[in-house]
């Protein structure tokens, strides 16, 4: 008895990946704007080590490889330096390599999108929130639609407006999470063309902890004084 082969997918099908490593690591896979394959390791310390692995895992699961992408999709925060600089570094040499296109998204906004088209979602204003440590949140505000209407920003968790909330962070604020507590990296390959395009630049919306000094110390004076000190 012969094995039916699998059929081939038609030229013209698009295959899109998304990535996502604003918070943990996650990553998903599309065809024709529909999500087919989706997964996340729930570690926010090893970005580097776990996203590959991943983007081949759920290459596999869709049935895809590398060479039938058609284009890649990545969140670009807000969140951490670190997380997020692997993700973007990763989407932006795939697509090179690949010669595919790249595109970035708000994190947030992906979360927005998937709580706005189910049946829980508010009829009004809603924020979604994200853990920016420090004790400290990011978060932006949505209308019912799921369009940003503001943000996104980083603030203490009590500077979160008093809205419905969705998102990573929510219970940061002292308040239930409502929507989804975090992000489908299969719905963000499926909407790749109904998220705002945010470039490619990480969301980091504060300061490195290490910055370059702008003005040199001398040091001088420094054994003038110490031998002022001995006399």
């Amino acid at each position: 008895m012969t094995t039916p082969a699998t059929p081939t997918p038609p030229a013209d099908s698009s295959v899109v990946l998304g990535i996502d490593t604003a918070t943990d690591v996650r990553a998903g896979v599309a065809r024709d704007g529909v999500a087919i394959a989706s997964g996340e390791v729930a570690d926010r310390r090893a970005h580097a080590e776990q996203l590959l692995p991943l983007v081949r895992r759920v290459l596999a699961e869709a049935g895809a490889t590398p060479a039938d992408l058609t284009g890649i999709v990545v969140g670009v925060g807000p969140g951490p330096f670190t997380g997020l600089r692997v993700g973007v570094a990763a989407a932006a040499t795939m697509a090179e390599a690949l010669g595919v296109p790249v595109r970035g998204v708000c994190s947030l906004d992906v979360v927005a999108l998937e709580w706005a088209g189910r049946g829980d979602a508010p009829s009004g204003e809603f924020a979604v929130v994200a853990d920016a440590r420090r004790k400290e949140v990011y978060w932006a505000r949505y209308a019912a639609d799921g369009v940003r209407v503001d943000g996104p920003f980083v603030t203490a968790p009590g500077e979160v407006p008093d809205l419905p909330l969705a998102g990573p962070g929510a219970t940061l604020t002292g308040q239930a999470c409502a929507g989804p507590d975090s992000l489908d990296a299969g719905l963000l390959a499926a909407a790749v063309d109904r998220l705002p395009d945010a470039g490619l630049v990480p969301l980091y919306l504060r300061r490195p902890d290490a910055e370059v000094p702008t003005t040199r110390k001398s040091t001088l004076l420094q054994p003038r004084l110490a031998m002022m000190g001995n006399r």
